[in-house]
């Protein structure tokens, strides 16, 4: 992981429990004799990220709707860290940090999650986009019981599914980083076959209505028409529109077979330079793909306009 991800290493289930004694209920030693949790529970899974955001975060109130994505808080620190790196890229190696920085989340999910890690690690401010309902309520409500987060997120929702910056990108606001965690899935049958996937390999619970995943997800947050594919080629094509108001745009991706699709997307969207950030976490290896519609020149220029005040 990044070295400045504070997840490195082994989870330490003392002072975790000490932070938050309700994940006390779920740890179990694992067959090595380790304290651990059952990471096929999604409540034991809920509990551990609750007890991650009050012990790093200082998050006290934090939860997700009963089927909504509850994400691996390591992975998510991890994304923004390496980002964070590349914007120090443009400011003679130094991460710049505080309200100067302005991020846009794009599906910023019920969990809100890239915005808790981003201001508590970095004070950068935020606004989160989401086109699901009961998602945004729960994002907004998780704001408004944590302090630390008021006046630094925003959320704002997208009616209009196929648009991802229009109608959230208002008139003459700037953006100096674009996140974004793409839907994976291409249909729910394409979704449901790789729940039913990851259940015979990790031994998760089976129910009559499928299997039980410990990290949930809404349909909304799994897939869309295309898929992972479908959601950046919209992403990339919709970008050019707004190439003079954000730095940088970048997206996970999940699948290496997307790479060779997205690298066409920006050469025939006209990026003039694209970066690849490799991101590892155990056995899994994820990727970050960052473009950008602006020289290195017009980069120092913007750096030194909004983050040397």
């Amino acid at each position: 992981m990044h070295p400045r991800n504070p997840h490195n290493g082994r989870y330490d289930f003392a002072q975790l429990t000490a932070a938050s004694p309700a994940l006390a209920d779920f740890v179990v030693p694992n067959p090595a004799g380790d304290n651990s949790i059952d990471f096929a529970n999604p409540a034991a899974v809920k509990a551990l990220n609750q007890a991650l955001l009050r012990q790093h975060y200082d998050v006290q109130h934090w939860d997700v709707p009963a089927g909504y994505l509850c994400p691996p808080i390591p992975g998510r620190a991890d994304y923004l860290h390496y980002a964070a790196d590349l914007l120090a890229t443009d400011n003679a190696g130094t991460v710049p940090t505080d309200k100067a920085v302005h991020v846009l989340d794009i599906g910023v999910g019920a969990n809100c999650v890239y915005p808790i890690i981003g201001t508590k690690a970095y004070g950068w401010r935020f606004v989160g986009s989401e086109t699901d309902a009961v998602a945004l309520k729960s994002a907004r409500a998780l704001v408004a019981a944590n302090p630390a987060l008021v006046n630094r997120v925003e959320l704002r929702q997208q009616s209009h599914p196929a648009f991802v910056f229009e109608d959230i990108v208002k008139l003459r606001e700037e953006f100096d980083l674009v996140v974004c965690n793409p839907p994976f899935h291409a249909s729910a049958e394409e979704a449901a076959s790789g729940s039913r996937r990851k259940g015979r390999n990790l031994g998760y619970p089976k129910t009559a209505g499928g299997p039980v995943l410990n990290f949930g997800g809404q349909n909304t947050e799994l897939w869309c028409e295309g898929g992972e594919e479908g959601f950046l080629k919209r992403m990339v094509a919709q970008s050019v529109a707004v190439r003079e108001r954000v730095l940088w745009f970048s997206t996970l991706i999940s699948k290496k077979e997307t790479l060779p699709s997205i690298y066409h997307f920006l050469k025939l969207a006209g990026s003039p330079e694209t970066r690849t950030i490799e991101m590892k976490q155990g056995q899994k290896i994820s990727r970050i793909v960052a473009w950008t519609f602006q020289t290195p020149e017009q980069r120092q220029e913007w750096a030194a306009r909004r983050w040397k005040a």
